[in-house]
């Protein structure tokens, strides 16, 4: 809104239009009415969405993809849960750092990560190892102000270059898969030999923790966000060495296409649809399918209905989102085939613009809907 918000009466009646980023002052009876007729009908879709909670997200023709959400801390499973998440596809393990005076401890993580999969009940919960740095800084951690924080000393950069930092953290998440299904997830990948580093640090913390007499799990599955092009581009030869892949497509979308999500000026180019972040997925999940493990994504393009047709057509496993998000996706999904996502997305590589994909996504789906 910039300046403008300065405009607004105090005490003006306004509404604010989520779905549409409109902000409507003073509106009229009419208008008015309108939306009071909206929000009858958010309610009525939320009673529905209540019951597809307990339903799989599977197609018409069976086949299944799991839904899963995005949290800051083990608080957020609770509530994940009521919408219908099938485990945690991603916990911003940053939370557990900010707002400290120090560095947390070992037992302090363990603890925080324990509860979270403990909640999950058996089911996944994917813990990203910290991603400070760009517009996460730590100012305990003390590092230089940078001209451009996004590209430079960041996420797992950071970790590889403190192990007083990292070896903790992996401890406390191994020490948290007795409880559960654990999984544990780096950032801001763009080598083997960063995967390779990360491989040798596990096994350190296994051998201190046996030193320690702390009981670990040796079932935990270490992945990565592919979320740079490099990692996308080379997830062939990252594949045989992780889990799984979780595609990081916030970041993904901006270094692909040159555009800062956070710029109001370009933000009609940051786009998820652009063919060339499409292609780039395709190549992750194919890269993940041929070398026998998972692939997800934990952007905020899989809480997108309409893209998570086209992601079942590439043969994604796992969506993961912000909670509310998942009932509109499931309801997606299990009104499509299998066939009908692999047909969309055979249309949609032979096209040539971002807008033009999203609207043909719009308009088939909905249409078929009416139908």
């Amino acid at each position: 809104i910039g300046e403008k918000l300065a405009e607004i009466p105090d005490g003006a009646l306004v509404i604010i239009d989520g779905e549409r980023g409109d902000i409507l002052v003073r509106p009229d009876e009419v208008t008015l009415a309108g939306y009071r007729e909206k929000i009858k009908h958010q309610e009525e879709r939320k009673a529905y969405y209540a019951e597809l909670a307990p339903l799989p997200a599977v197609t018409t023709d069976g086949v299944r993809v799991e839904l899963c959400a995005n949290i800051g801390n083990h608080m957020d499973v609770d509530a994940a849960l009521t919408y219908g998440a099938e485990g945690v596809g991603l916990f911003r393990s940053e939370f557990v750092f900010m707002g400290k005076q120090d560095i947390p401890t070992e037992d302090d993580q363990f603890k925080a990560y324990k509860e979270a999969v403990e909640k999950c009940g058996g089911k996944i919960c994917v813990i990203r190892t910290m991603d400070i740095g760009g517009d996460k800084p730590l100012p305990y951690l003390n590092i230089d102000p940078e001209e451009n924080p996004f590209l430079g000393y960041r996420a797992l950069r950071i970790s590889l270059d403190r192990h007083d930092l990292f070896l903790p953290q992996i401890k406390a998440i191994l020490r948290a898969g007795l409880y559960g299904k654990a999984a544990m997830m780096v950032p801001m990948v763009i080598s083997v030999s960063e995967i390779q580093r990360v491989q040798k640090l596990v096994e350190q913390a296994k051998v201190e923790l046996a030193h320690e007499g702390k009981e670990y799990s040796d079932d935990v599955q270490v992945g990565i966000m592919v979320e740079t092009p490099a990692a996308a581009v080379v997830s062939p030869l990252l594949a045989p060495y992780v889990d799984f892949f979780s595609i990081g497509t916030n970041d993904l979308i901006q270094y692909t296409l040159a555009v800062d999500r956070g710029n109001a000026q370009i933000a009609h180019l940051y786009n998820p649809f652009n063919p060339a972040v499409l292609r780039l997925i395709r190549r992750t999940i194919k890269s993940a399918r041929e070398a026998g493990i998972w692939a997800g994504m934990c952007g905020e393009m899989a809480s997108d209905p309409y893209a998570a047709v086209l992601l079942l057509g590439m043969g994604i496993s796992e969506l993961s989102m912000s909670a509310p998000s998942i009932p509109r996706v499931k309801e997606m999904i299990r009104s499509v085939t299998m066939e009908q996502a692999k047909q969309l997305l055979d249309d949609v590589m032979k096209m040539e613009h971002g807008v033009d994909i999203r609207a043909y996504m719009h308009k088939t789906l909905e249409a078929s809907d009416a139908s």
